[in-house]
């Protein structure tokens, strides 16, 4: 059977059982749309959560980007693994035992303030509004290869699907609509790494093989691999895999922002008011980083393994370059999808990739996890099998921001701020209707992204890191913060990071060089200066406006103690 047929086989079963999950656990009430009333066991909570966070910027893109930067691409890796630990010890237990499941909800409350509430919604808003863009485009990405679509029409696909199981379900349909979507992932991620690994260096576990030396019957065979990539990387003009060539100071700034941001995520945090009690929150964030592990821990060796393979098929293990005509299935595959170009610039007919002025070829690094199986030559049913997990990891992650934005409109803008009066019912008829605005917004931003996957949802955490994380921080173990402190914080550092962002990534990308930053800090890491800049800005205001009230003081003295939690309040 070929590769389309099964494609086509194994992702449509997994959309059978995304709605049918839906369907057989849809939401009757805002608390389960909102927090599946609270009654989800920790290790389902925790898979859930891990698919949650594996979005289309893990699966599809965290390797690629590992792989086209070596190095440097390790600071999402360090980012993402370090903010989720960072969560799960030390904001996760005192948000649950609040009692708030959002954000908004909990700076309002905290900060005592509506004004608070509505700068956070508009945060939350535009937080998941930029993080959903990577996921429809990774979404796009899958469909356009192996459904043989546009990238427009794989998006609007996705959104139809993602969204019919949000509406329907809420929180209770996505939570285990995700733990099936994680097991789907999970698979698709290591089988073709386990088998590669086999192939490459003998070595069943691609962690070890990742280390290993490259099998004598692989071009190249009989060095460590990594030594074989750093040798082929310059050789083509690329600088060494496993050498970086961002400012330390650089890296420190991402790595800080995709911490921090983390920390921020609004769609991350109501995942820990799905279970019953705040102990089980803590046990779903054990099982949470168990689960992510599986897969961040194999990020390495997939990127590895992919771009000694590139490098072997595209320019054939003497480096002399491979006739056009004699090109692998993978290469003509992809260029269907424009996502991979050739231009023959001088005339040998023979492709060749580098990173000099000898390159012929242009490849999204968006495609590497995807086009890994197919570069390596592995059974078709595994290929087809990778584009369920990029389905899954795009699906999942999509549904929780849906799910935010909704909650931000129909419940913290609306029941608790503007229309208070609004009954359960029409509260869960607006949250369906935000969902549906924003999953029209999301299709165009999928279709029309401001970067690559990766990038995207970093610029997400930047800003979370920028507006949330210090409003949160402070609201926790800093029980003097008035709320005129943190409101001034939350303004000034997310129009500060928004508007860096928006200057080198819009107005003026030709400046987007180290040379132009500001201390030398690039837009994927100026979360982490707008988050300083919120601290600085939030304590100096406070000096000026003196402390929270007495009865605030004494709320958050209570929620740093871990004796027990009252049930998640939607009200």
């Amino acid at each position: 059977m070929d590769i389309q047929t099964l494609t086509f086989i194994i992702v449509g079963l997994t959309f059978a059982l995304y709605i049918g999950i839906a369907i057989w656990s849809r939401a009757g009430s805002t608390n389960d749309f909102y927090v599946a009333s609270g009654g989800v066991n920790p290790i389902a909570n925790g898979m859930a959560t891990a698919a949650d966070w594996m979005s289309a910027a893990s699966f599809i893109s965290m390797a690629g980007i590992v792989a086209f930067a070596g190095y440097d691409g390790s600071v999402y890796l360090m980012g993402w693994t370090g903010g989720y630990v960072l969560l799960a010890m030390c904001l996760a237990p005192y948000l649950r035992k609040f009692g708030k499941f959002t954000v908004p909800d909990f700076i309002g409350d905290r900060y005592y303030s509506q004004t608070a509430r509505t700068i956070a919604v508009i945060c939350a808003i535009l937080i998941c509004f930029t993080y959903i863009a990577g996921q429809m485009r990774g979404v796009g990405v899958v469909f356009s290869r192996f459904l043989e679509v546009d990238i427009a029409t794989g998006v609007i696909i996705g959104a139809i699907i993602v969204f019919f199981y949000t509406v329907l379900g809420g929180m209770k349909g996505i939570t285990y609509t995700q733990v099936a979507q994680y097991i789907v992932l999970m698979f698709a991620y290591v089988v073709p790494a386990v088998f590669i690994s086999l192939l490459m260096t003998d070595h069943i576990l691609p962690q070890t093989g990742f280390g290993a030396t490259i099998a004598q019957d692989v071009p190249g065979g009989g060095n460590y691999l990594l030594d074989r990539l750093d040798g082929l990387s310059q050789e083509l003009g690329f600088a060494a895999y496993t050498e970086g060539v961002r400012s330390k100071v650089d890296v420190f700034f991402i790595t800080a922002a995709l911490m921090v941001g983390t920390a921020g995520l609004p769609h991350v945090i109501v995942r820990f008011f799905t279970v019953p009690k705040v102990r089980d929150a803590r046990r779903s964030a054990f099982w949470a980083l168990t689960f992510i592990s599986i897969v961040y821990l194999t990020a390495p060796a997939i990127a590895a393994f992919a771009k000694v393979n590139m490098f072997n098929t595209i320019n054939g293990p003497e480096l002399t370059g491979v006739e056009y005509e004699n090109a692998p299935s993978w290469i003509k595959n992809w260029e269907k999808t424009g996502l991979i170009t050739w231009e023959d610039k001088n005339d040998d007919g023979k492709m060749f990739y580098s990173g000099d002025e000898r390159n012929e070829m242009t490849i999204d690094r968006d495609i590497m996890v995807l086009a890994n199986p197919e570069i390596a030559d592995l059974p078709a049913w595994v290929v087809a099998l990778v584009a369920a997990g990029g389905v899954a990891a795009a699906l999942s992650t999509s549904a929780g921001l849906l799910l935010v934005i909704s909650t931000s409109v129909s419940h913290d803008l609306l029941k608790r701020n503007l229309a208070p009066n609004i009954t359960d019912k029409q509260e869960l008829l607006y949250a369906r209707l935000a969902a549906a605005v924003a999953i029209f917004i999301s299709v165009y931003f999928g279709i029309y992204p401001p970067g690559f996957v990766a990038q995207v949802v970093a610029f997400a955490f930047g800003l979370a890191a920028a507006s949330f994380f210090p409003a949160i921080i402070m609201g926790v173990f800093h029980k003097r913060m008035n709320r005129a402190g943190a409101v001034a914080g939350m303004v000034v550092g997310i129009l500060f990071t928004f508007c860096y962002i928006v200057y080198f990534k819009f107005v003026a990308p030709e400046l987007n060089t180290p040379d132009n930053w500001l201390f030398g800090i690039s837009p994927e890491g100026i979360g982490t200066l707008g988050m300083i800049i919120n601290f600085v800005v939030a304590v100096i205001v406070h000096k000026f406006t003196g402390d929270a009230p007495e009865h605030i003081q004494e709320l958050v003295e209570s929620i740093r103690y871990p004796k027990g939690s009252g049930e998640a309040q939607s009200h």
